[in-house]
């Protein structure tokens, strides 16, 4: 829709990885990776959703994918729900907004385990649905486009509950694609099931008391509202306690569905904010974090948290890596965690060259410095399986369009050329050092034993 992306692109072409796949995968094994982390489009599968066919062309890309993958010895890490969604369900019922979603994600989900399960050995059902419901049903920024006020993003807003309830069916339905995988597929496919959020670390800006408080309001609104429930069976006491009525409960049958859990938890971690009160004191409130009575912000007394990347509101803060990783240890029983995405945006814009582009110093040194910090989790005894670079190639990047640049190779729209840049020289370095270490370790238990 014009106006709504912010270069006046499209996706239609983009980085074309559904033909230039096989390519894609030879970079990938030239950095010596050793999983690749893809979603699957909902629409490529089941275009009408559970009210028409299964498209045969979706499924079988599915499966070059992924057994090309495995013939590399890259293990597929796949997410089933990315954001978008079949047409047909918003038309047919208002998709998230109404508990019908709740078949149609079982139906999906079900069908992609019959299909690829035994192949694919780590399930992921939602990326990120805490960004997805903030800017699609808070903001306005996303589609479906809907808001709690009316702002620049969005013209009509609705009410005020229907963040919480678009967020209880997606809660739901992780339960019930878990609930699928361990009953019918788990124990004859050996994989686990987990889920993604988008994990930004929250600091008081001021030390006082309130502001403390308000960093541990916004964690619980926007990390463990998600997770909460699906752990412990209830919202977070601080979002029931402010919320009250607003925030839909779980029947009997409903807490037992969400004892099935997951097996792990992936975490997208790019940056660090400050939380300033304003439950107790006057505030220039946002709209993303209004309900939990929290200004959230990167600067304080003008001075930002770290420096100030092209990507909106992303700081470079390397100690936030380590510290959302000990949130979730502390809060969820050290679960088994990965990073699922972490990475660094160029600007992309006319007038920057090519080699400013490949030449991406500011990128390695985003990338080592949050390893570092993920490496000090790890030796407070954080169970974190694996780690994921935000992303091996420049890609359309939603609303910003082409206007960003997260890859570690470079993309030339034109031609569709991929092109390695110093930060996938660096990764690939990387990686070889952490084999190294690994034979060297084996080695050692060898001879311990």
């Amino acid at each position: 829709m014009p106006g709504k992306i912010k270069d006046g692109s499209n996706a239609n072409v983009a980085d074309n990885h559904y033909h230039f796949y096989k390519k894609d995968l030879e970079l990938m094994h030239s950095l010596g990776v050793n999983a690749y982390r893809f979603s699957i489009s909902w629409c490529r599968i089941l275009p009408r959703g559970r009210f028409g066919e299964v498209n045969p062309a979706g499924i079988e890309f599915y499966n070059n994918l992924i057994n090309s993958l495995l013939l590399q010895g890259i293990q597929p890490v796949v997410t089933l729900n990315h954001f978008d969604i079949p047409q047909e369900l918003e038309d047919q019922y208002g998709s998230w907004t109404s508990p019908e979603i709740q078949k149609d994600f079982g139906y999906l989900a079900e069908i992609c385990f019959e299909a690829f399960g035994n192949r694919v050995k780590h399930w992921i059902t939602f990326n990120e649905p805490n960004i997805f419901i903030k800017f699609g049903y808070m903001t306005g920024e996303f589609p479906p486009n809907h808001c709690t006020q009316p702002s620049a993003n969005c013209k009509f807003g609705r009410a005020a509950n229907e963040p919480y309830i678009v967020a209880h069916n997606m809660i739901l339905s992780h339960a019930t694609a878990v609930e699928i995988y361990r009953t019918k597929y788990q124990y004859k496919q050996g994989g686990m099931i987990g889920i993604v959020l988008n994990g930004i670390w929250y600091e008081p800006l001021r030390n006082v008391t309130t502001d403390h408080l308000a960093a541990e309001r916004a964690l619980s609104f926007f990390h463990a509202w998600f997770m909460d429930p699906i752990m412990y069976g209830e919202y977070p006491s601080d979002m029931r306690q402010i919320l009250g009525p607003m925030l839909p409960t779980f029947s009997e049958e409903e807490k037992e569905k969400l004892t099935n859990k997951l097996d792990f938890i992936g975490i997208n971690h790019y940056t660090t904010l400050y939380a300033q009160d304003c439950l107790f004191s006057q505030c220039n409130l946002t709209t993303s974090q209004i309900d939990a009575f929290a200004y959230t912000t990167g600067e304080r007394d003008g001075i930002p948290i770290g420096d100030l990347t092209p990507m909106k509101d992303c700081y470079v803060v390397p100690r936030g890596m380590e510290k959302i990783i000990l949130y979730f240890k502390e809060r969820y029983n050290n679960t088994p965690m990965f990073i699922t995405e972490n990475g660094y945006a160029d600007a992309s814009y006319v007038g920057v060259g090519l080699d400013d582009l490949v030449n991406d110093t500011k990128r390695v040194e985003y990338l080592s410095s949050y390893l570092a910090s993920l490496n000090m989790a790890l030796r407070h005894g954080a169970d974190v399986r694996g780690y994921f670079v935000w992303s091996l190639l420049d890609n359309f990047e939603w609303q910003f369009g082409y206007t960003l640049r997260f890859g570690i190779h470079y993309v030339d729209y034109k031609t569709l050329e991929r092109i390695p840049k110093l930060s996938a020289m660096w990764y690939k370095q990387f990686l070889d050092g952490v084999k190294m270490v690994e034979q060297k370790n084996i080695k050692i238990r060898r001879l311990s034993s």
